[in-house]
C-alpha cells in the first residue's frame, strides 16, 4: 500500500514561489517567455507567473510536453517530446520551468532543443531539485527546494498520474 508524508505545505510553497519570482526578475528582467515542461510543472508555472506579475514582470507563457517516466517511479532514461512549443522563440529571453530535476535528462533535452531555436538567452528554474539522482550534468539557475533521494508527488507532480491535485508536496512511500 502506498502512503504519503508531508514535505512542503501550501504556505511554504507559496512563500518560496514568491521568492523565486523576485529572484528571477532581479536577474532576468521583466520581459521574457516562460516555457513550462508539462505535465508536472503546470501548477508551479501558474503560481510562478502570477508571482512574477506581482513583481512587475510581464512574461509570455508557452509549454513543452516531455515524458521519461510513464507510469513508473524510475525514469526510462529516454526523453520523448510529446508536444513542442511554437517555433517563434528566436531572439527571445527564455525561462525554462520544470517541476523537478532529478536525473537531469528532461531539462537537458529541453535546453538543447531551445538552444537550437536561436534564442537570445536561457535560464532554468525548478521547483524541486534532487541532485543526488543526477545522471546528466545540468545546472539549475533558480531552485525552490532541494530534496534527498525520495519520490515526491503533489502540487502538479505525479506518481503514476495520481496526486497531481494535492496543494502540497509529499514523499510517496511504499
Amino acid at each position: 500500500m502506498t502512503s504519503t508524508r508531508l514535505l512542503f505545505d501550501e504556505s511554504r510553497i507559496a512563500d518560496r514561489v514568491d521568492v523565486l519570482a523576485r529572484d528571477v526578475v532581479a536577474e532576468v528582467g521583466t520581459s521574457f517567455v516562460v516555457v513550462g515542461l508539462l505535465k508536472g510543472s503546470f501548477v508551479f508555472v501558474a503560481d510562478l507567473v502570477r508571482a512574477l506579475d506581482r513583481t512587475g514582470a510581464e512574461p509570455r507563457v508557452e509549454f513543452m510536453r516531455l515524458s521519461s517516466y510513464g507510469l513508473e517511479r524510475q525514469s526510462s532514461g529516454e526523453v520523448h517530446l510529446l508536444g513542442d512549443i511554437p517555433t517563434h522563440v528566436a531572439g527571445k529571453r527564455i525561462l525554462l520551468v520544470d517541476d523537478i530535476v532529478d536525473t537531469g535528462r528532461s531539462i537537458a533535452y529541453a535546453v538543447a532543443l531551445l538552444r537550437q531555436r536561436d534564442i537570445a538567452a536561457l535560464w532554468t528554474c525548478a521547483l524541486v531539485d534532487k541532485p543526488s539522482r543526477r545522471e546528466v550534468d545540468v545546472a539549475v539557475d533558480f531552485v525552490g527546494f532541494t530534496v534527498d533521494d525520495v519520490f515526491i508527488a503533489g502540487y502538479g507532480i505525479d506518481y503514476a498520474e495520481m496526486y497531481r491535485h494535492l496543494p502540497h508536496i509529499c514523499a510517496v512511500e511504499d
